[in-house]
């Protein structure tokens, strides 16, 4: 399928929406014109997040740390999400899987793609950076008398599809959600694997894992391991994360059925059942899938100062404080002995990401604060004192919270 090209947006991430007929339903579906996550988790979920772990991930009904009892080949870890789909298809509760899977001239590209045999779904494993515009292909599988689907995305392209899903004429849609932690170009990030090897296009694989460190794997079968504190962070341009990715209101996915990630997981996979239709869908790997409790250690509240301080600096276009080398292995070495681990660690993950809204927003868009950060994103940030300035929050959508 020719797809469209996209409708020029200030704040864009080709979710695939301006791709469609109507471009101009993107002023109801976009999760960075005036997101409405009160209504749309209580039409999905029946009710709105609670407070606790709610107030951080979503709406749930369990969370669990989880994997395939058998890994499947060529996947990011082991398999969970494809197999889910996989499964869905199989027992034929949907026509299609709507998904991106790779670009035939470049493995790290994301392509939208409608995948309807089970077996297919190995084209979707692993990892992709860059923008897909994922629902731009509602419109064919509509064409093609497609009635239930399975959509696999991130937040922002969930988010959409939500606000929307109601008019589409579906009869049902299954969502499987996988968390973001911040995306950009493709061509953005071959200039980051450029700084990481001398010999980039060898890599094949590319993970943040919870213990701290970067895994990478190689064609020739090598594996490599960086601690956080060792990458070339600050050696990226200002522009290397968009505005979207760092004014992002919803890391862990929570319009889905069923959230799959890794940041709770202790190095598994970190599954989230959000309602009955997300059970349904984890449930149908039965034994396929080995289930265990989420655990939660270290203190978190010190990292996210230190993220909150840099941050600010960041945002006001100041230069970031460099920790010293002579430093870097020590804290390395302790971070994944008296870090913050597990629930703990994607906590502070997401106190990290609402304070790196707030600030982004309010130095460069200051105008858009009232109506693009919602409630729940100044709940996380309030221990941090960082709190609504005059204006900057709806209290017509903290009332309907409350």
């Amino acid at each position: 399928m020719d797809l469209r090209d996209p409708a020029p947006r200030s704040l864009c991430t080709d979710c695939g929406v301006s791709r469609m007929k109507d471009p101009s339903m993107c002023g109801r579906a976009c999760q960075f014109i005036q997101p409405d996550y009160p209504a749309l988790e209580t039409k999905i979920h029946g009710r709105v997040r609670g407070i606790g772990d709610e107030m951080y991930f979503g709406a749930f009904k369990a969370m669990y740390k989880a994997r395939m009892a058998t890994p499947k080949t060529g996947a990011q870890w082991t398999g969970i999400t494809t197999s889910l789909a996989a499964d869905l298809l199989d027992k034929g509760k949907v026509d299609a899987v709507l998904c991106v899977v790779p670009d035939p001239d470049d493995v790290w590209k994301p392509r939208p793609a409608l995948i309807t045999d089970a077996q297919n779904m190995a084209q979707a494993r692993g990892m992709r950076m860059g923008y897909a515009p994922l629902l731009a292909l509602l419109e064919e599988a509509q064409a093609l008398g497609y009635s239930r689907l399975c959509v696999v995305g991130i937040p922002c392209q969930i988010y959409a599809l939500r606000a929307l899903e109601a008019d589409l004429g579906f009869e049902r849609i299954y969502v499987i959600g996988t968390p973001c932690s911040d995306n950009t170009t493709t061509e953005n990030f071959h200039s980051f694997l450029a700084l990481l090897d001398e010999d980039p296009e060898t890599i094949t694989f590319l993970e943040f894992r919870a213990d701290y460190k970067v895994e990478l794997r190689y064609s020739d079968g090598r594996v490599r391991l960086i601690p956080f504190l060792s990458l070339p962070i600050s050696d990226l341009p200002n522009d290397f994360f968009p505005m979207t990715c760092k004014t992002c209101v919803d890391y862990t996915n929570a319009l889905s059925d069923v959230t799959v990630g890794y940041m709770g997981g202790e190095g598994e996979q970190w599954v989230i059942v959000r309602n009955d239709r997300g059970e349904e869908i984890l449930e149908g790997l039965g034994r396929d899938v080995i289930l265990g409790p989420v655990g939660s250690a270290g203190k978190r509240a010190a990292a996210v100062k230190g993220f909150i301080a840099n941050t600010a600096l960041a945002a006001g276009g100041l230069p970031l404080r460099r920790m010293p080398n002579w430093v870097r292995p020590i804290v390395s070495w302790l971070q994944p002995r008296i870090g913050p681990r597990g629930l703990e660690f994607a906590r502070a993950r997401l106190e990290m990401k609402a304070a790196e809204t707030i600030l982004h927003l309010r130095r460069a868009m200051p105008a858009k604060m009232k109506n693009m950060v919602p409630p729940h994103v100044w709940d996380i940030a309030e221990p941090y004192d960082l709190s609504p300035e005059p204006g900057e929050r709806d209290p017509k959508a903290a009332a309907s919270r409350d």
